[in-house]
This record gives C-alpha cells, structure tokens and sequence, in this order.
C-alpha cells in the first residue's frame, strides 16, 4: 500500500520497499531496467518522477516471479504481457504452461529461447545448481566474473550450467580456466578477421560483420569438434 495517504500510487523507492520482503535481490535499478524494456509503463508526475498504481505494482510483481520461479527470458514475458494487454490486462497465473507448439513438443518456452535473461547471482546458481563455493571457484579462475546489480544473461546461464556438469565428472574449477584463455584468443582472432567491416559505420557493413561473426563461430564449432574427435579416436 501506499506509504501516503494523500495519494493513491508509490514512488519507486516505496515499491522498492514494499517488494524487498518477496524479492531479495531487486534494485531500483532493475525496475529501470524493466521500464527501458518497456515491460513496465508507469506514469509520471509533472515533475518527472514516477508513479505506481496497483497495476503497476501486480504488473511488476508478475514480472518478477516469472523471471525468479521460473527463468523466464525476457522476450517470452513480453509476449506474455502483450497477451495480457490485449484481454484487457489480465495476467495469466505463473506457472500455466503454456500450449503446446505445433510440432507437439512439450519444452518449456524459457528453453526454447533464453535471449534476454536477467539474472541475480542467487537466481544464477539457483537455475545452474551451482554452490556459492562452486560459483567463487569459476570467478576466482577467471571463467565467471562478479558483475554489478547481479545482471547475468543468457550467455552467463549456459556457461554456469555446463561447468556444474563439468564438475559431476570430479573436474575444478581450475581445468575449466583453458575454456576461458580460448575463447580469449579466439574473440580476438574474430574480431580481427571482420574489423574490415566492424570499421566501416554504415548499416550494410554493420549487418556483414554481425553475419561473418556467427558464420565464424559456427565453423569454429565444427572445426573444434573435428580435431578433438580426431585426437579421441581411440577412445571413442
């Protein structure tokens, strides 16, 4: 509720206030975030400052459990909310799957397309099923880093959960460092074979370069795989 009785909406820092109980790890930096995504839509006072109503707040609220019970990325909250929006704003329970796709699969949609995943670093090694000594040992060798607000992405999800496989096999977070000093080397090398077109500013040279690097990364796949199958023959 309101922490005034003159009006009917919260500041930012009162839902903060209101939300920290639920959601441990928010940040009015976060609700900015989800703002500048546009998932969020408060209104503003003449002065500039926000203001939010009961919707706002549920709407929010909504957002966050999605994201924190279920790792729900981004891109797929946003559809679920212009869903909402189009049936005059009702959201759905957390937790309904969703309908199943055409092809019949079952898979969640958050698997499907993790783009645009925000994490805290508890909601991080809770969706990896890393330890918070786990998680220190990849920052200490250099595989993980500490970041500010706790914003971890996709691309920091997928590195957490293949290390936790790695370590099932008795592997340290040590043996993991060479992944890290590889793909080091390997942006480097990348980067200087499109820096013909990343130089150039205009939208065409801009798309070419984006298009060479994941051409790049997709050879450098099959050439990892090739090599070491070769060096494994014998084992495998």
């Amino acid at each position: 509720m309101p922490l005034s009785r003159s009006r009917d909406y919260m500041s930012i820092g009162e839902v903060l206030d209101s939300l920290k109980e639920e959601f441990s790890d928010i940040s009015i930096s976060k609700i900015r975030f989800l703002e500048a995504e546009g998932l969020i839509d408060p209104e503003r006072t003449g002065s500039g400052y926000r203001k939010f109503f009961d919707r706002d707040v549920q709407r929010l609220q909504y957002i966050l459990q999605l994201q924190r019970d279920h790792f729900m990325p981004l891109k797929v909250i946003r559809k679920r909310l212009a869903e909402a929006d189009a049936h005059g704003g009702v959201l759905r329970a957390v937790g309904v799957p969703s309908a199943p796709s055409g092809n019949g699969s079952a898979e969640p949609e958050a698997a499907q397309d993790l783009t645009g995943v925000l994490l805290s670093l508890q909601e991080l090694c809770r969706a990896a099923g890393l330890t918070d000594d786990e998680f220190q040992g990849l920052v200490d060798f250099g595989v993980m880093v500490v970041k500010e607000e706790g914003s971890y992405d996709e691309n920091d999800l997928v590195i957490a959960k293949a290390a936790r496989k790695f370590f099932q096999f008795g592997v340290e977070p040590r043996h993991l460092r060479m992944y890290k000093q590889f793909a080091d080397r390997e942006a480097d090398f990348f980067q200087r074979v499109v820096l013909p077109f990343a130089r150039r500013k205009d939208a065409e040279s801009q798309r070419e370069a984006a298009r060479s690097m994941h051409e790049l990364m997709g050879l450098s796949r099959q050439m990892r795989e090739g090599i070491l199958k070769t060096a494994l023959r014998e084992t495998l």
